[in-house]
């Protein structure tokens, strides 16, 4: 099969995860780089970052419209991840490959593990920013961020509920202008030390993200949500035990 078929396929179901579900769906597009396309776990991250800014762009101008970003909140929360996220990104280059795989495979077992249980509480008031531990949690989404090339929704959405005291509609909607953030930061961060991104791979793969995401969307409106979640953090889970298993052997 083309590179190009493959490129496509591999978006689509990416941006289909990430439309259904919102946050944690873009955690695919990494090993999909890697496995189907054949890139080293670097380029991979570098790749998947390229992917997540363009389909959290698209998506975040849609929640913008929709008033459902806090962008105080979100700026206080992407501003305490910036250095994390250049730092994280600087690193992930020259980091061993089966280290990269092993990180990302813990991260991807940890939201499916997250997925699986019962949600959080969901918070019915706003309440004010906790600037303290705002910081602290955008610090860590940051680094995951730069890091591993994930957008990070599945830690960024909770924490935005958890931690900033948001309503989940308005905290994925903020998840948004984070992981945006986040992204440019870490690729700015490779721009010197990475391997040039492979457009003729990458742009198709985003392309039919950005496409499969409004598919999922009406996915999302056919199906229990509850059921999607469980189904993508079961294939989450076992895509982390094989790129463990991988990055062992």
């Amino acid at each position: 099969m083309s590179a190009l078929v493959l490129g496509l396929l591999a978006g689509a179901a990416t941006g289909l995860a990430l439309g259904a579900l919102g946050g944690g769906g873009s955690v695919l597009a990494v090993p999909a780089l890697m496995y189907l396309l054949g890139f080293t776990p670097a380029a991979a991250a570098t790749a998947s970052l390229v992917v997540v800014t363009v389909t959290s762009v698209a998506a975040l101008g849609v929640h913008a419209r929709e008033g459902t970003v806090r962008w105080r909140a979100g700026a206080l929360f992407a501003a305490a991840g910036l250095v994390p996220a250049a730092v994280g990104g600087a690193v992930s280059g020259r980091l061993p490959p089966g280290v990269l795989t092993g990180a990302f495979a813990l991260i991807a077992a940890v939201a499916a593990l997250r997925m699986l249980r019962p949600s959080a509480a969901v918070r019915h008031d706003e309440v004010p920013v906790r600037p303290g531990r705002v910081v602290q949690a955008g610090a860590g989404l940051g680094a995951v961020t730069g890091l591993l090339g994930v957008g990070g929704g599945f830690l960024a959405v909770p924490a935005l509920v958890n931690v900033v005291g948001l309503r989940m509609r308005a905290a994925v909607g903020t998840s948004l202008l984070v992981i945006t953030v986040n992204s440019l930061v870490a690729l700015a961060a490779r721009a010197g030390s990475a391997a040039p991104v492979d457009w003729g791979h990458v742009a198709p793969f985003a392309a039919a993200a950005v496409l499969g995401a409004w598919d999922g969307k009406r996915l999302a409106g056919k199906v229990s949500g509850g059921t999607l979640q469980r189904i993508f953090a079961y294939v989450l889970l076992a895509v982390a035990v094989f790129m463990l298993a991988d990055a062992v052997v």
